[in-house]
């Protein structure tokens, strides 16, 4: 049997390009500079004694940042190359971390934050490009699952570092998460010499080619809206969830950062032995809507009375992360299927921003209904949410047949 599953493993890893593992390495060492973001409404509630309102405002602009830096990002990797955008959005968004643990005035942190969104969501648009480009041919949702594998476990070490930073230091959190960025960017000049020059090249036939605006594309553009109301549930288990964690169950940061960095580990551990076995067997939108509804499952186990809350929240953690594994990998596949070589960065740019737009409405809204309403009404609106999520996505694959 152990025998059976090291040789699934090695399949699931097998016939991918060096530099899609170049380019995974790149971002586990970025998403491991991430561990701040989960707690940055734990920091303006616990540490700074804001009200909600304002750590959904704080998150919100966050996501604005993010929008516009996906934007900027996407046209910047048609223009000079995706080594080049990873490298300087990693950096100059290091050194505005470093500069955040500094402030304690409110409109300042709001002017951070927002630069800060802007300079970490730069980064995936340049990332995603580079992968479609480098990716063996029929490998490009495992070329995906294994930048999600990295992307997650840098995530979990993140997460889980940060717990215990933040237990002790809700400043020094930021300095590190800062200077990991600014290790991330330098890593990538050194790790990504060859792609950098690749990136250009390929840079300037775009520049004298006709590009398809993905904002004509009528199918995307509904996959897009679809997507907003899926990553506005998925933003609120790692941005509202966790306060909820705090108040109302009464677990510390350190076992929230543990329990949200579950998300990654069993990702990292999943994640590429199911698509490899599960790739081409069924359509991508009926995964799609496996995955939305089991994240819809995760939000009801949030609504079960009577249960010890570390192991409800495990069970939420559990259950989400096998919803996101079915859906976000062919999510990824179906927005780069509809790319040229001359337009990338642009398709990865709306599919980035449909995050971004989802990090300004989610948050804000989220933390808005459960100051209002409670948190128990607004499970069951994201629940509501996420059926009708799952719907959209089903008529829309049966427009595709």
């Amino acid at each position: 049997m152990i025998k059976n599953l090291a040789a699934a493993y090695k399949e699931s890893f097998s016939g991918l390009s060096r530099e899609t593992w170049i380019l995974s390495t790149v971002m586990f060492i970025n998403r491991c500079s991430s561990m701040a973001v989960p707690f940055m409404s734990l920091y303006m509630t616990q540490y700074l004694h804001r009200p909600m309102s304002d750590a959904g405002l704080i998150i919100a602009l966050f996501g604005a940042g993010s929008l516009a830096g996906a934007s900027v990002g996407g046209k910047l990797t048609d223009v000079i190359g995706f080594s080049a955008v990873q490298i300087y959005s990693s950096i100059i968004g290091g050194v505005f971390f470093i500069l955040y643990s500094t402030i304690t005035h409110f409109e300042l942190l709001c002017f951070f934050t927002l630069l800060i969104g802007f300079f970490s969501e730069a980064f995936k648009p340049a990332n995603y490009a580079a992968i479609t480009v480098y990716a063996a041919p029929g490998t490009t949702t495992r070329s995906f699952s294994l930048n999600r594998l990295a992307n997650n476990m840098g995530f979990a070490i993140g997460s889980s570092i940060g717990g215990m930073i933040a237990f002790f230091s809700y400043p020094l959190l930021f300095i590190v998460d800062g200077g990991v960025s600014i290790m991330a960017g330098i890593a990538i000049f050194f790790m990504l010499p060859n792609i950098k020059k690749a990136a250009k090249t390929a840079a300037e036939k775009i520049i004298q080619s006709s590009v398809i605006k993905p904002w004509k594309d009528v199918l995307f553009m509904k996959f897009l809206l679809l997507n907003i109301l899926l990553t506005i549930c998925f933003f609120l288990l790692f941005r509202v969830v966790p306060l909820f964690y705090k108040e109302v169950w009464h677990i510390d940061e350190f076992w929230i950062g543990l329990i949200l960095g579950m998300n990654g580990l069993i990702i990292a551990l999943f994640e590429m032995v199911m698509i490899s076995r599960i790739e081409n067997k069924r359509s991508p939108i009926q995964y799609i809507v496996m995955g939305v509804l089991m994240i819809a499952l995760a939000y009801c186990i949030l609504l079960l009375p009577g249960i010890v809350p570390v192991v409800a929240a495990v069970m939420v953690t559990i259950t989400f992360t096998i919803g996101e594994m079915l859906a976000l990998p062919f999510i990824n596949t179906f927005v780069m299927s509809r790319t040229t070589d001359h337009n990338r960065g642009q398709y990865a740019a709306g599919y980035t921003m449909s995050w971004s737009i989802s990090q300004v409405i989610g948050p804000s809204a989220g933390f808005y209904l459960a100051e209002m309403y409670g948190y128990n009404w607004l499970w069951i609106g994201l629940i509501l949410l996420l059926l009708l999520c799952a719907l959209g996505f089903k008529l829309l694959g049966r427009n595709m047949d």
